[in-house]
């Protein structure tokens, strides 16, 4: 299957269960691969017979902008909007980071992947 990848979008959000975490906010990176077929834009070399990944942006940043508790809830968000959006994708595979998450120690970020 056909993919495209879009790596380490950087957003500032307000992501976390904790009250500082929901006032400050955090970095937070957003990496998708989005699987559907790129035979026709492969003959074609046109850009409405693939994906425009700056449209893909435009909904990833919006849906960063939505507070949510957990990671995996934001993730399942921006890949129901990504989906709704453009139908012809068959898959899409998430990665959201935390960076420096808020921890009684070093940790350089905590991570979800989800595939759908």
């Amino acid at each position: 299957m056909d993919c495209i990848e879009l790596k380490n979008m950087v957003f500032h959000a307000r992501h976390g269960v904790l009250e500082q975490e929901k006032k400050v906010g955090n970095t937070f990176t957003v990496s998708l691969k989005l699987y559907l077929d790129l035979s026709i834009a492969g003959q074609s070399d046109h850009l409405k017979d693939t994906l425009n990944y700056a449209e893909v942006f435009e909904i990833v940043k919006k849906e960063m902008a939505v507070p949510s508790n957990l990671l995996e809830h934001a993730a399942s968000r921006i890949i129901q909007a990504i989906k709704q959006a453009f139908p012809r994708i068959v898959k899409i595979q998430i990665r959201l980071a935390k960076m420096r998450p808020p921890v009684n120690g070093e940790m350089g970020e905590a991570v979800v992947v989800i595939e759908n």
